[in-house]
């Protein structure tokens, strides 16, 4: 079918129709090939942007699950006996076909969250690539520690092996970086995957598995399977021909598949929840630091778990810091996804639009609403937008500051000494990301020392980087995407000893049996 390039007609009625050709087979990818769900039930992708429905398919169902694991799984022998050459040579082809479809991926990427066009454009797609590039060169890179004599009589050395089949989960606020974040490590190691899209958002995933195969990796090395948590989801974690469980969403959901994926005794890597602090000392770049509050706070319209949501002022910027940050939100332009105009997007869907009010509303009980905390009227009612909102004035251990909101919303608090700001900052369940704000190299090295949280930004919050980790503390999860540290998750450490004596009677054994010769 036709690759759109940036300057054919762009509208979300277009972009659906062309969806709806391209996936008219199916919302599953099993070995090699799209392929319909056969749960007997079915899930519309609407555009959040209108309420509109994009594309309505035949969701997955447990025998979907078993197929595409059995793909993997048969799979698995000649994708995890290929040489890391040939791994990373096919994995820089997968690289060059995406940056090929890098327009169709921004659309749909679009079309399905609502994101606006220059996010995905710029952000989505462009690091997806990167990852997909950074992890072809790092499948070469599978090191182990070096050989050595460590006992005297052996010689020992360490094997980096693939785990098996991968069973993966991906939320709907980042649909193609997740499915990357989830694919690339599992393949680069010489895993096979079954990736599970969230079922509001499978278009990306798909079209990344279609690359895949476009690009000469094997039919069955990814797979996808688009269906609901409780039906596909659950078969997939504890399905017993899967050897690991990745899942990115929120931790009440993680408990659940952490429990599920115990019961079989499988590796497990998650990526939870968020409350990211932001801290600003008296010090710091007022104008920066209001700049980078915005932008962190805003992206994906509050949809990310980093986005900054509790800001902590130090008392002689505080008042400084609310006008600045009320000011500049009043300046977001909020619109329709695919005018490149836009800055800011609708939240994922109605329903997340308004529990995102609800947590505002609340809050008007007992904090001071600066601006924003309304859904906008006219065209854009019909979308599931909501205006930026800056709270004021709540308490610590209050609903907006402990709870994960996920929506365009931040939270300000005062705080006076050094010490009480990271406190603060360290006083909710999670740990996944922070950033602290100031010119002073010691005050910043506390915070990155003393914040208890994966990623600790200094005078800037929310970039993420292929070569670096990304991965929480607390309720936030464990385990690293990205990064050579994401193969600690899907390899398999094996020991290897050689006896170097050539003595059939070893003095170690007359520990268990016989007795040692006398001098």
């Amino acid at each position: 079918m036709h690759n759109p390039t940036p300057d054919d007609p762009l509208t979300a009625t277009s972009v659906a129709a062309a969806a709806q050709e391209r996936f008219a087979d199916g919302a599953n990818f099993v070995a090699g090939r799209l392929a319909k769900g056969t749960s007997g039930r079915t899930h519309a992708v609407v555009d959040p942007a209108t309420g509109e429905e994009a594309y309505t398919y035949e969701l997955a169902g447990a025998d979907d699950v078993d197929a595409a694991v059995a793909a993997a799984r048969a799979a698995f022998p000649g994708w995890s006996g290929a040489t890391p050459g040939e791994r990373s040579d096919a994995m820089h082809r997968f690289a060059r076909v995406l940056a090929e479809r890098a327009e169709e991926l921004a659309r749909l990427e679009s079309l399905q969250c609502g994101k606006p066009i220059r996010l995905s454009r710029e952000f989505d797609v462009p690091g997806t690539v990167d990852n997909t590039a950074f992890f072809a060169g790092a499948a070469r890179h599978l090191q182990g520690q070096s050989a050595g004599e460590y006992s005297g009589d052996h010689t020992s050395y360490v094997r980096r092996e693939a785990i098996g089949v991968v069973g993966s989960i991906a939320p709907w606020n980042y649909p193609l970086q997740m499915a990357a974040w989830k694919v690339l490590p599992a393949i680069a190691a010489g895993n096979t995957i079954v990736l599970k899209p969230a079922e509001l958002t499978p278009f990306t995933s798909l079209l990344f598995a279609q690359a895949a195969t476009e690009a000469g990796i094997p039919d069955g090395v990814v797979n996808v399977v688009s269906g609901a948590g409780r039906d596909a989801g659950e078969r997939l974690v504890g399905h017993p021909g899967v050897a690991m469980t990745s899942f990115t969403g929120s931790t009440g959901v993680g408990k659940r598949v952490a429990e599920i994926a115990t019961a079989t005794v499988k590796r497990l890597h998650l990526e939870l929840g968020g409350k990211a602090p932001f801290v600003v000392f008296d010090d710091a770049d007022l104008e920066a630091a209001v700049h980078g509050a915005v932008a962190g706070a805003l992206i994906n319209t509050g949809q990310d778990c980093t986005a900054a949501t509790r800001a902590y002022v130090q008392r002689p910027l505080y008042d400084a810091f609310v006008s600045g940050v009320a000011d500049l939100m009043r300046t977001v332009r909020l619109g329709d996804p695919f005018d490149p105009d836009t800055d800011l997007g609708p939240l994922i869907t109605h329903a997340q639009r308004d529990r995102v009010a609800g947590f505002v509303d609340r809050a008007r009980d007992y904090a001071r609403v600066v601006t924003g905390g309304r859904a906008p009227q006219g065209e854009l009612a019909r979308g599931a937008y909501y205006e930026p909102t800056l709270i004021a004035d709540a308490a610590q251990d209050s609903e907006v500051v402990q709870s994960e909101i996920f929506g365009p919303v931040l939270v300000v608090l005062p705080f006076d000494s050094d010490e009480e700001g990271i406190r603060l900052a360290n006083d909710t369940p999670y740990g996944l990301a922070a950033s602290a704000w100031s010119r002073d190299v010691f005050r910043a090295n506390r915070a990155t020392r003393e914040i208890k949280a994966g990623c600790v930004w200094i005078n800037d919050h929310i970039p993420i980087l292929s070569e670096m980790p990304h991965g929480g503390y607390k309720a936030s999860g464990f385990g690293k995407d990205m990064s050579a540290y994401s193969f600690e998750e899907y390899t398999q450490v094996k020991h290897v000893m050689f006896d170097n004596t050539a003595v059939a009677r070893k003095d170690w054994h007359r520990t268990i049996f016989g007795d040692r010769p006398q001098p």
